[in-house]
């Protein structure tokens, strides 16, 4: 297949190099001052943990893929697919600068589809109001994915790829994600697989970032692993409301993480505290991640505020989900100093509970 990846991050680079990898021509389209970088240096590429890699570590270079600056060179190959690979908060920005090139470049008979590999349940939403649904594919990405301190991209454990059904072509990309060893998997229902995902996000994510713990501190703390369950109980109950169901995604038990929710703690906190801390592999959770390297934004708005929001439109009351998004906005945008609740659980669970 002939793919435009939209961002050359972690899960881009994953994505895109694997399929690269497998014989795709895979063109990234990253920020201009980064595209001589990338082109000189390559995107190097570690697969070492899976046992059927071709390569086990591989420096994309060209003219194995091809990096460019220009979304009208990039769409100007034709891709089938375009693969967007972006953080939440830069979906809107990036659509700015797709959709009139994608309207001006392709028609309604020749116009490849987006496949959405981002969290979260609205970037679907936003794809379709500015390409057209016809246009969007769901997906979401289990696998668990790091970035060393040099750039490179470790894959840190194989999980799988889903690809919502409904789409002519989403299963050939299925089956393109297979043999590139991705281990792609169709999902008849996109909201069941992308809401199954968003409840796998919220474990120990913005506890993590405003309480600077990792997350097995935070499950073993009976009051933070309350507040772990209340989160996830208020996330159900927006599905329910819904008719949205809980699936299994790619080597992802989410039904089973489910029905822990609902369990006495001395019965659930096993199954959760395992599931938060391996979920991620190696590294802290991502709203950590982000907090600490200075970023100014944060995805939780469109995680656990997601949860919130669809929560108040449908007469729910989402308190937890709403605190933590709240609280971990002030951190990320400088109106609360990181050390307001740093290790101080006490404080934290006080001010939860008002």
């Amino acid at each position: 297949m002939n793919i435009v990846c939209i961002g050359a991050g972690a899960i881009g680079t994953y994505i895109g190099g694997s399929l690269a990898l497998a014989g795709n021509a895979v063109t990234f389209v990253e920020q201009a001052a980064l595209v001589d970088l990338l082109t000189a240096r390559g995107l190097t590429l570690d697969l070492g943990k899976v046992p059927a890699a071709r390569q086990m570590r591989a420096t994309l270079k060209p003219p194995a893929v091809t990096f460019s600056a220009s979304l009208a060179e990039a769409l100007a190959t034709r891709p089938d697919v375009i693969l967007f690979a972006l953080k939440s908060f830069d979906t809107q920005s990036a659509l700015d600068a797709l959709a009139p090139h994608y309207h001006a470049r392709f028609t309604s008979a020749d116009a490849p589809p987006v496949l959405c590999l981002q969290n979260g349940v609205e970037n679907e939403a936003f794809l379709a109001a500015a390409l057209g649904a016809e246009n969007v594919i769901a997906a979401t990405v289990t696998s668990a994915v790091g970035r060393l301190p040099g750039g490179e991209i470790v894959l840190e454990k194989l999980r799988g790829v889903g690809v919502a059904d409904g789409h002519p072509l989403a299963a050939q990309i299925v089956r393109a994600l297979s043999d590139a060893l991705l281990n792609g998997r169709l999902f008849p229902r996109a909201a069941d697989m992308k809401w199954s995902k968003l409840l796998t996000n919220l474990l120990a994510n913005p506890a993590s970032a405003i309480l600077n713990m990792t997350a097995a501190e935070i499950y073993a703390h009976p009051g933070l692993y309350r507040l772990e369950i209340a989160q996830l109980r208020e996330c159900l109950a927006v599905m329910r409301a819904q008719n949205i169901g809980v699936v299994d995604l790619p080597g992802t038990p989410v039904r089973a993480l489910a029905l822990a929710a609902k369990l006495p703690p001395w019965l659930s906190k096993p199954l959760l505290g395992k599931a938060a801390g391996s979920g991620r592999g190696a590294k802290m959770p991502s709203f950590h991640i982000d907090l600490y390297a200075g970023r100014k934004q944060s995805e939780v708005i469109y995680l656990h505020g997601a949860v919130a929001r669809f929560g108040k439109k449908l007469g729910l009351s989402t308190p937890v989900n709403q605190f933590l998004t709240d609280t971990l906005l002030a951190l990320t945008e400088g109106r609360l100093p990181l050390e307001t609740y740093a290790h101080q659980p006490k404080k934290f669970l006080a001010h939860a509970n008002d």
